[in-house]
């Protein structure tokens, strides 16, 4: 098993509220809107971050770093953030259905915990497996007290190695991480890092009946309960409950 220095970064989606009614079709368009929501963030994650997994409504990244590498996380967060806000207004203005999972994706928000230090990576066939206490430490940095909705987070390595405009933004927060002690953190506003720009796209008829079609085919296995939807999203409210993934151990 393999060991060595990597940026750690997990992409999280929420924004959900608790639904009105958990009714089948809300669930299974919701599962739908975030997978779709996920697939732009892995298209928008350049190289050389590459995909580690998917963990419900969050995507896990890494990328292998050399020794002396110096990282700044702004023009990656910034590139999946763009991808993620273009593909939910494509969703906002090709949406047919008025289902509180479809009508609800305006609201969704997406924050980023960034990391970097020491991992083992364990090849399984076409996987890449991750381990470490490092990879603990970004999985429990998703539980903080951060008090806005969208943000980058990060170690303050990290953070002093973004650009001294940004570096100055970077407000501090003491978190203690369950399990590891109490860590320095730092934390920027995603509007400050990326900031939101108007986006250009307009209606299309056919781009409306692809989008409804693709939809309820991919909501018809959660629809037939051959599959639960929302099953391992950490933010996503059901009758009060969540219905979290679990974190490393």
């Amino acid at each position: 098993m393999a060991t060595r220095r990597a940026l750690l970064l997990i992409a999280d989606i929420g924004g959900y509220t608790r639904f009105l009614k958990t009714h089948a079709i809300n669930l299974a368009h919701a599962h739908d809107m975030v997978t779709q929501l996920l697939e732009a963030v892995i298209d928008g994650a350049a190289s050389p971050l590459e995909l580690a997994k998917l963990e419900g409504d969050a995507a896990f990244f890494y990328a292998p770093l050399s020794e002396d590498s110096r990282v700044d996380v702004a023009p990656v967060v910034k590139a999946i953030h763009e991808a993620f806000e273009r593909r939910k207004e494509l969703l906002r203005i090709d949406r047919t259905c008025t289902c509180e999972g479809c009508t609800q994706v305006e609201q969704l928000t997406l924050k980023f915990v960034v990391h970097q230090g020491e991992v083992a990576l364990q090849r399984v066939k076409h996987f890449t497996e991750l381990g470490g206490v490092d990879v603990i430490v970004v999985h429990r940095m998703l539980k903080n007290a951060v008090p806005i909705r969208e943000y980058v987070l990060m170690t303050e390595t990290l953070a002093g190695q973004l650009a001294p405009e940004l570096r100055e933004r970077a407000l501090s927060i003491q978190e203690e991480l369950e399990g590891l002690g109490r860590y320095t953190l730092r934390y920027v506003a995603l509007d400050a890092l990326a900031p939101s720009r108007a986006l250009s796209l307009q209606p299309s008829s056919l781009r409306r009946v692809v989008a409804w079609t693709r939809m309820t085919w991919r909501s018809l296995p959660y629809m037939l309960k051959l599959k639960k939807p929302c099953a391992g999203f950490r933010n996503f409210d059901v009758r009060g409950e969540s219905v979290a993934g679990a974190l490393p151990p």
